[in-house]
């Protein structure tokens, strides 16, 4: 059974479609939910957490209609939003249980979950800090901690690595990766970093204008043989140019060159042309076709299209 479904989900505000005529199936597992900022992504969360009403169209959540059963799909969902939500004054034992208990938990049981849950995030040693202190990486974790404290069968993140730094980036895709795989939690993540969606999650739903674009396993986009990528000591466009030339697809960034594995063969043609140019190979790398190769190569299709 999918976990979620829509059949031509729309959401109109005045002048602008968020969602339009939205048509997708969800299957259990970590899911990322990709689109440009605007393309709807929080839109469509907020519909299926039955927050916000849908102009048109129909969707379900664990089997539940999002119109008429809302508070029933919450209580089994949790839901960290992107934007800062936390009050200052009150530590995060406080704000975490207090959320556990609205979830249904009894005192006793929303205090031990809350424990386990800061404990599952990090904030173990800082529980009793007052919230309005906290770093904004820890406030990110406060948020995931909220979500997950009355044990939901399906967590909506709402860009969870939002304001973070590198490092705090990693440890946040680290802890979904966790909540997820280790935990068995169905997870819906919505980014705009597709580098980010690939490492974590196993399939994907791309979005675009309110308009479903593609949807499947990850592994179904990027099973492609991928690139080489070229370095050399010159400029690699000088490069890229020759071996398109001879049939290749090529494109030349600073000192590197990447040249695309469809089927040709092209080690030896490289080599002959860093030889006619007089270059020096620095290295020569093969690289998996990645979900940043795929939409940048859409990109350049619908450009180059008349």
């Amino acid at each position: 059974m999918p976990l979620i479904e829509t059949d031509g989900l729309t959401k109109r505000y005045p002048g602008v479609t968020a969602l339009d005529a939205l048509d997708v199936s969800v299957e259990p597992g970590v899911v990322g939910l990709v689109g440009a900022n605007g393309a709807g992504k929080s839109t469509l969360i907020k519909i299926l957490l039955g927050l916000l009403p849908a102009s048109a169209g129909r969707a379900r959540v664990l089997d539940r209609d999002v119109a008429a059963e809302g508070a029933a799909i919450r209580q089994f969902t949790g839901y960290m939003p992107e934007h800062d939500c936390l009050p200052p004054d009150l530590s995060a034992t406080e704000f975490v249980a207090h959320l556990a208990r609205v979830s249904g938990l009894p005192r006793a049981a929303a205090r031990e979950r809350t424990a386990e849950t800061l404990r599952h995030v990090g904030l173990f040693e800082e529980r009793y800090r007052e919230m309005g202190g906290y770093s904004t990486g820890m406030k990110q974790r406060v948020k995931l901690a909220q979500a997950l404290v009355h044990d939901p069968r399906l967590v909506f993140l709402d860009e969870p690595t939002n304001g973070l730094d590198p490092a705090g980036r990693e440890e946040m895709l680290d802890l979904v990766r966790r909540t997820g795989r280790e935990f068995g939690i169905a997870i819906l993540m919505a980014s705009h970093l597709l580098g980010e969606i690939e490492r974590v999650c196993d399939s994907l739903v791309v979005i675009d204008g309110g308009r479903l674009v593609r949807a499947g396993a990850i592994a179904e986009f990027t099973t492609g043989l991928g690139s080489l990528e070229v370095e050399v000591d010159g400029e690699a466009d000088a490069l890229a140019e020759r071996l398109r030339g001879l049939g290749f697809e090529a494109r030349g960034e600073g000192a590197i060159a990447r040249v695309a594995l469809n089927g040709a063969e092209p080690y030896d043609a490289i080599r002959d042309a860093i030889v006619a140019l007089d270059m020096g190979l620095v290295r020569l790398e093969q690289r998996r076709q990645s979900l940043e190769d795929l939409f940048r190569a859409d990109a350049e299709e619908e450009a180059a299209a008349p």
